[in-house]
């Protein structure tokens, strides 16, 4: 099944939980994924989808064994299995990320990928799964987010209180709809 086909058939299925018109483009997996060295790893990457960032990591220099990828969507996971075997593919819930960190047993992560429609979330989910994934993520651990937004998709009070900042990084042209990547990390780092 090609990329374009899973991806309708899991928006026609809950189009709310998808959140995109298309999948992301390499362009933008390009730009997401600019910043993350194989030093980092394991890395984590939040609803991969069909892959499309995922193998923008790997082309950056991280190994298969190196990535956590957590997807909701049933299909996608099948995919993602399918196509990353050496990867660890865990179907659930973003939110409940925390739940994995034995995952983790021979160190934090050093980043997370986010392909999460996170904008259209609401203040609890969010505070959930930057939560979970900074518990999870070692010092100088970086979340990297791409929105539609013009502004930061993660909302001012959950930064805030979570004691994070948000830094915009770049914005690509070349995705339908054009976006912009955001990187998050701790205020104090």
């Amino acid at each position: 099944m090609s990329d374009l086909a899973a991806f309708l058939r899991a928006w026609a299925k809950d189009p709310m939980g998808i959140a995109a018109v298309a999948p992301s483009s390499p362009a933008l997996a390009k730009l997401i994924t600019a910043e993350i060295t194989p030093d980092m790893a394991p890395v984590i990457e939040l609803g991969p989808g069909t892959g499309v960032f995922t193998k923008a990591l790997l082309a950056r220099g991280l190994q298969e064994a190196d990535l956590i990828l957590v997807e909701y969507e049933a299909d996608f996971a099948r995919l993602l299995a399918a196509r990353f075997p050496e990867a660890r593919v865990l179907r659930g819930d973003a939110a409940r990320v925390r739940r994995h960190r034995a995952l983790l047993a021979d160190g934090l992560a050093g980043a997370t990928i986010s392909g999460l429609p996170i904008l259209n979330m609401n203040a609890r989910q969010q505070m959930m799964i930057m939560r979970g994934c900074f518990d999870l993520m070692r010092p100088g651990g970086r979340f990297f987010q791409f929105t539609y937004s013009p502004a930061c998709p993660i909302r001012r009070p959950v930064l805030e209180r979570l004691g994070l900042k948000a830094r915009r990084l770049s914005s690509t042209l070349r995705n339908l709809p054009p976006a912009a990547v955001y990187e998050i990390s701790r205020r104090d780092e």
